[in-house]
């Protein structure tokens, strides 16, 4: 399963990438990646004009879209849209960080789980 990320490199500058998380036969209930241990669930409801400037993640943190879309801006300015059903894990803890917005007159419901240092994907 191909998730993207923001992360930030050595000069504290945020980028876009990607992750593959592997999956394996779980049966007749589908395909499983292994258990991953998680900290802390934070429910979140954004305002439809959200429009947030620069600022790192506050934890390293899964992010998974339930209702609404949001642009994320990376420091060399490419910018992507997000929406219901997406997974964005944030690791740009440090430096510059990202900007993120409100898209289409649109309020967000998002759901973060904050992930333990050891957790790598």
């Amino acid at each position: 399963m191909l998730i993207s990320r923001i992360y930030n490199d050595d000069e504290g500058k945020s980028h876009f990438g990607e992750v593959d998380i592997p999956l394996q036969d779980g049966g007749p209930i589908g395909l499983l990646s292994e258990r991953f241990d998680a900290g802390t669930v934070i429910f979140r409801e954004t305002p439809a004009d959200y429009d947030f400037k620069w600022h790192p993640a506050p934890a390293r943190q899964l992010l998974f879209i339930i209702k609404g879309r949001a642009e994320f801006k990376v420091s060399n300015g490419e910018r992507r849209v997000f929406g219901a059903g997406d997974v964005l894990l944030l690791e740009d803890t440090e430096g510059e960080g990202h900007c993120s917005r409100a898209m289409y007159n649109e309020v967000r419901h998002s759901i973060f789980v904050t992930l333990p240092e050891h957790v790598s994907f």
